[in-house]
């Protein structure tokens, strides 16, 4: 109807006896006169999930989430970066952990292990930063144009732009599909971090935003095929 689907809409939705075949009156439901369109199978699943602490429940997704940098941080010799986490009670902990460490012990490495949170925070504030950057933006536009000769500069920079502040509305698995389509390697050192980009990537990312092919070819090439 036009209004925002938020988590009060979502929950009336998933506790709608409709779906199972019933009828609801008076807080009490009865067998209706129409079909289920929902198993009681997955009902029953859905609603075991629903009863669970919304607590474990959201620690549970972030274990079972794909890590933002998994296969593009490295260390100052070059070894890859794995992710892992620990529990201490109801708290979890995700770490990256060099691979030199993993075989050959503490110490083997100058970094040994980073604390997830800010070595993602750091990472995502620069792509952020990205958006917002003229000649990024411009760059992007020009090899954007390649594919699409449609595509305006102004198209590139509303595509980019749109984006920062609907970052943190994302799922993290999107965030992390978008890292992953941006960023081509983060080299952590002693002194800071080394971010490089894919220009591909933004290529593809507008074209994801503004509904572009981005296997379409360019218009000359079109109009001669």
């Amino acid at each position: 109807r036009g209004n925002r689907i938020d988590k009060k809409y979502l929950y009336r939705m998933l506790s709608n006896r409709a779906y199972i075949g019933e009828a609801v009156h008076k807080g009490d439901s009865y067998p209706g006169e129409h079909d289920a369109i929902i198993d009681r199978e997955t009902w029953d699943r859905v609603h075991a999930i629903l009863q669970e602490s919304p607590r474990k429940r959201a620690a549970r997704t972030r274990a079972d989430t794909p890590a933002l940098l998994k296969g593009l941080l490295f260390g100052p010799d070059g070894a890859a970066f794995s992710p892992t986490h620990t529990r201490k009670g109801d708290r979890l902990y995700r770490y990256y952990v060099s691979q030199t460490v993993l075989k050959h012990g503490a110490g083997s490495c100058p970094i040994g292990r980073v604390p997830a949170g800010e070595i993602e925070a750091a990472v995502i504030d620069q792509l952020r930063a990205v958006f917002r950057q003229p000649e990024i933006v411009a760059g992007t536009w020009k090899s954007a144009r390649a594919q699409d000769g449609g595509l305006t500069a102004a198209d590139a920079r509303e595509a980019l732009t749109r984006l920062d502040p609907l970052w943190d509305e994302l799922f993290p698995a999107e965030q992390a599909r978008i890292a992953a389509l941006l960023v081509e390697r983060v080299e952590i050192g002693t002194e800071g971090a080394d971010i490089r980009l894919r220009t591909q990537g933004l290529t593809s990312l507008v074209a994801d935003l503004g509904g572009i092919d981005p296997d379409r070819k360019p218009n000359d090439e079109r109009k001669a095929a």
